[in-house]
């Protein structure tokens, strides 16, 4: 299998991603874990949403992309204008945000479930109804939508 530049930039992305996402939990002044990252992610992009499946299915995009592009779940949250919510936002008042809303237990609920839903029929992309269509889902294809948002594969 031959390597290519674009490969090899999305390994270096990989590496670095993770790695400044291991160092953001290892400050002694944040008092989150990983688990936290993706439970604020559920909250932020879906916690107003009360659609049956909303959260679960911000959590199996996380999931999907995380398995196609071999990294954690945290490490995908946090990748750069992957999820608005972490666009220009610091991580711990994120975190400290999503913790304070009602469905906080319900979001670390979901991401401590061992099984896996399936409401997005495997999407890995998702964009809300009320924003422009973005680029990328004309090459994708649509499989669901579930309250605000438009999910994709």
């Amino acid at each position: 299998m031959k390597t290519t530049k674009r490969d090899w930039l999305h390994f270096v992305t990989g590496i670095v991603t993770a790695t400044v996402v291991s160092c953001a939990f290892h400050s002694e002044s944040d008092a989150y874990t990983p688990r936290d990252v993706v439970a604020s992610t559920l909250i932020l992009e879906a916690g107003g949403e009360y659609y049956t499946g909303a959260m679960e299915a911000v959590h199996e995009v996380l999931h999907n992309r995380s398995m196609k592009r071999k990294m954690t779940m945290p490490a995908v949250c946090l990748q750069a204008w992957q999820f608005s919510c972490w666009n220009d936002q610091d991580i711990s008042k994120g975190v400290a945000k999503a913790m304070k809303h009602p469905r906080w237990n319900e979001a670390m609920k979901i991401v401590d479930t061992a099984k896996m839903t399936n409401f997005t029929n495997g999407a890995d992309h998702y964009y809300a109804k009320y924003i422009r269509e973005p680029y990328w889902a004309s090459s994708l294809t649509r499989t669901v939508t579930i309250g605000q948002h438009i999910f994709y594969k």
